[in-house]
């Protein structure tokens, strides 16, 4: 993918875009609204649609693309919910523009506490291999079958337990389990597959007995859940980690700039 496209109708924007990449794998078990996804991100990542430009309609895609439009419906959607895609004017979707520049920086966990003059360490609960969960695969954007690595640990500062961490990982992205002996991030720097950005949501959640029992709190206490995924520098989905923060032990800081 390396031809610019043409800037005309979103028809011949479609056209060039399938001229670009081929037709679609429909005899490979990635279900179509991933592949048309990995397309879709593959072009915004690759300058072939520009930030703030106006992508396709869903009828020229599905038409170029040689699928349906509830397939295009699907792998849009998941797109705007990455952040990549934004729909403004009515039904119009536009290549998202970043919101100005922002102060936060993906760290990881090991980062984040030494920045704050903390001690981390871990406790492994568990380190394993397997195919992927349909929940997973959703986040990822993975087929079925695809292999993936799980790491289940409790995270401390200073000695005090704070998060409760489950980190899910391309397993073509590290050559074997026992290349993390703390930091995830650490072990994916070293070969060159750390993420380079994420997209990370958070909520307040009550602990259950076992998030309780593993954080040394108390059942029902009050705490942050957040759920990060991460993407590698060709656009892939990577990481898909889900933490629970004890509300009493952790805050959370942004820098806030007035960009007018």
């Amino acid at each position: 993918m390396k031809s610019k496209i043409p800037a005309n109708s979103t028809e011949s924007t479609a056209s060039s875009l399938a001229n670009i990449v081929g037709r679609l794998g429909k005899d490979e078990q990635t279900p179509l609204y991933l592949q048309v996804q990995r397309i879709l991100r593959e072009a915004i990542n690759n300058r072939l649609l520009d930030q703030n430009e106006v992508i396709p309609t869903e009828r020229d895609l599905a038409k170029a693309l040689d699928v349906s439009r509830i397939t295009i419906r699907k792998a849009i959607d998941g797109l705007v919910t990455e952040g990549l895609l934004s729909r403004r004017h009515g039904a119009r979707t536009f290549v998202a523009m970043p919101v100005g520049n922002s102060s936060l920086k993906l760290t990881s966990f090991t980062e984040d506490m030494i920045s704050r003059g903390r001690k981390p360490h871990s406790e492994w609960i568990s380190k394993a291999q397997g195919k992927v969960t349909p929940d997973e695969a959703i986040y990822l954007g993975l087929s079925p079958d695809t292999m993936v690595y799980r790491f289940r640990r409790v995270r401390f500062a200073d000695e005090k337990a704070v998060a409760l961490e489950y980190t899910t990982l391309l397993r073509c992205c590290l050559p074997s389990l026992e290349c993390v002996t703390n930091s995830v991030y650490e072990a994916l720097g070293k070969i060159g597959q750390r993420p380079v950005r994420a997209l990370q949501r958070m909520r307040a959640v009550n602990f259950t007995c076992e998030q309780a029992d593993r954080l040394g709190a108390q059942l029902g206490d009050a705490g942050f859940f957040i759920e990060r995924l991460g993407f590698l520098q060709d656009g892939r989905a990577c990481e898909f980690t889900r933490s629970y923060y004890r509300g009493d032990a952790y805050d959370i800081v942004a820098e806030l700039n007035d960009l007018n």
